[in-house]
């Protein structure tokens, strides 16, 4: 049975190489190739591959971020990532046992890639991304479906509220669930969202004014829906003084 591959890189003589060399394996099915992260991760909950050969460096979302939602599938796909030689990648792909190939590939180092790839775990990439030392916060966050996973732009968050053992996230299109933790966002968007509350981060973008009811608790005005939110009595004065709400 032949191995479906999803081909993604945002350079067409790179995705031509691997098609060529993909092609002449024979055992290999070519599922489709994507132009950036974002498409990636789209391709691969219609086309269901078996391997990803992703690049590293992509503009908009990157290859390690792409990989950690694709990780989020309910059969998610193994991931070789493809990179020009970076000291970082290197020494991090290895340092966790996550497969690469140097560009130019090799065919021989195509062959071993695809025979070792296996499926990632969040918690590997994660620590991967926290080595780059040009790390950025992802572009994306992403609600597992099903078997699907849908991806929800940050710029379209109004807010994070914990709930339960997950976490709600409110944004332009409606509510879902993530399995990010509040702290784990804090620290990795702390120029775009605030804490207001211990349960709830929000957009700088989304917050409109700072009210008080007539029992003493603040509540923080979310632009566009109008909805209220607790904010903690400590938490108040500093964001109407930060914010001039």
């Amino acid at each position: 049975m032949n191995q479906r591959v999803l081909i993604v890189d945002d350079e067409a003589p790179a995705r031509e190489r691997l098609r060529r060399l993909l092609n002449e394996l024979g055992d290999v099915e070519i599922a489709g190739e994507a132009v950036n992260g974002e498409q990636a991760v789209r391709l691969a909950g219609e086309l269901h591959p078996e391997v990803v050969l992703l690049d590293v460096r992509m503009p908009g979302m990157n290859g390690l971020e792409a990989a950690r939602h694709l990780a989020l599938f309910e059969a998610p796909p193994a991931v070789v990532f493809t990179t020009a030689y970076d000291a970082y990648a290197v020494e991090a792909f290895e340092a966790q046992a996550i497969g690469y190939l140097l560009k130019p590939v090799r065919a021989e180092k195509l062959t071993a890639a695809l025979q070792r790839a296996v499926r990632l775990a969040g918690p590997q990439l994660a620590r991967v991304a926290a080595a780059d030392p040009q790390r950025t916060a992802r572009t994306h966050v992403a609600a597992r479906l099903g078997d699907q996973v849908r991806l929800i732009p940050v710029p379209d968050i109004h807010y994070f509220a914990a709930d339960q053992k997950y976490t709600t996230v409110k944004h332009r299109s409606g509510t879902d669930l993530i399995e990010d933790s509040l702290r784990a966002l804090e620290e990795e968007f702390p120029t775009q969202f605030v804490r207001v509350h211990r349960n709830a981060l929000v957009s700088i973008h989304s917050l409109a004014a700072i009210e008080r009811d007539a029992e003493g608790q603040y509540r923080v005005v979310v632009r566009d829906s109008g909805e209220r939110l607790d904010v903690s009595r400590r938490l108040a004065g500093e964001l109407k003084e930060r914010f001039r709400l």
